[in-house]
């Protein structure tokens, strides 16, 4: 009898109500995307644009990322700072969510002068980022600034999607202590190093830096995309010699011979930082991937003898 009420109450209509279909999310890049993903786990996947080796720098929206853009109900980015191809689709909006635009958000001037200057070409500042006197944008690489995100995340889903507020609310604080966790272990990892000065490919990885209060002696280039010219070469490989800087690190994507060179004629090693977290498969678990990767390549290059 019972078998016969239950099916006749799903015929009927009277079946439990299915549950709510999460909001769909898009975040620009792969470290922002894998923090959402935390703070989302359990109840929906966010869309990434910016996915696989690509990088940031000069990206060009397909018509796809366009299309996913305008159906999405919330989309993360770090600011137009970085993505100044997002800014155009995302102008009319308000339902965007800028890392930039957050209250409490540690900020850093962008570098300029000295180890930091334009080469030889008198190219200045970051490629895409438009004025030399902005905040430097590579914000996610400090965790305080991440697990700030986390929180303004949570609460701009719970508000979009009230019956998940308390998953959400409880993905970002456990986000938060593993967060807290591995800034701490970093801290230990990278402390007998501190000291020791390097050079970078380009100029991302400030908020690292200050965070552990590493070395760097300069910037192979303060464009990604655009190599350095000869002179600029040599006052680096000055810069080196006079610094004792031990390693030389290139990125994923930059032009390997470039660093390779210069660590060569410095007497330097060479080692690899990926500030973008472009070999990092995406998910919720890339940015501390990405981060302890950093360390990993930091403590390994700087700690050889």
């Amino acid at each position: 009898m019972r078998k016969t009420l239950a099916a006749a109450l799903l015929l009927l209509g009277f079946a439990a109500p299915a549950a709510a279909e999460a909001p769909a999310v898009l975040v620009s890049i792969k470290p922002l995307h894998s923090l959402v993903a935390a703070v989302m786990e359990g109840v929906g996947e966010p869309g990434l644009i910016v996915s696989g080796s690509a990088s940031p720098h000069g990206y060009a929206m397909k018509p796809s990322d366009a299309r996913a853009a305008e159906k999405a109900r919330l989309v993360v980015w770090v600011g137009p700072a970085l993505e100044s191809w997002l800014e155009r689709p995302l102008a009319q909006r308000k339902d965007s969510l800028a890392m930039l635009s957050l209250p409490g958000l540690i900020r850093l001037d962008t570098r300029e002068g000295g180890a930091w200057e334009a080469d030889a070409h008198g190219h200045g500042g970051h490629h895409e980022h438009g004025k030399q006197d902005e905040t430097d944008p590579h914000v996610w690489l400090d965790p305080r600034n991440a697990a700030l995100l986390a929180g303004a995340v949570a609460e701009r889903l719970s508000g979009l999607d009230p019956a998940n507020a308390a998953r959400y609310a409880a993905n970002a604080e456990a986000l938060k202590r593993r967060l807290t966790h591995m800034d701490a272990d970093i801290a230990a990892r990278l402390a007998p190093i501190a000291k020791r000065p390097y050079v970078v490919f380009h100029d991302a990885h400030q908020y690292f830096e200050a965070r552990y209060g590493l070395s760097p002696a300069g910037a192979i280039t303060v464009d990604p995309e655009r190599p350095p010219g000869a002179r600029r070469m040599a006052q680096l490989r000055d810069r080196l010699k006079n610094a004792g800087a031990a390693c030389v690190f290139g990125e994923p994507g930059a032009p390997s011979a470039t660093a390779a060179t210069l660590a060569d004629a410095a007497g330097a090693r060479l080692g690899q930082l990926d500030p973008e977290g472009l070999l990092v498969p995406a998910g919720k678990d890339s940015y501390v991937q990405q981060m302890t990767g950093l360390a990993a390549a930091l403590a390994e290059c700087l700690s050889a003898r």
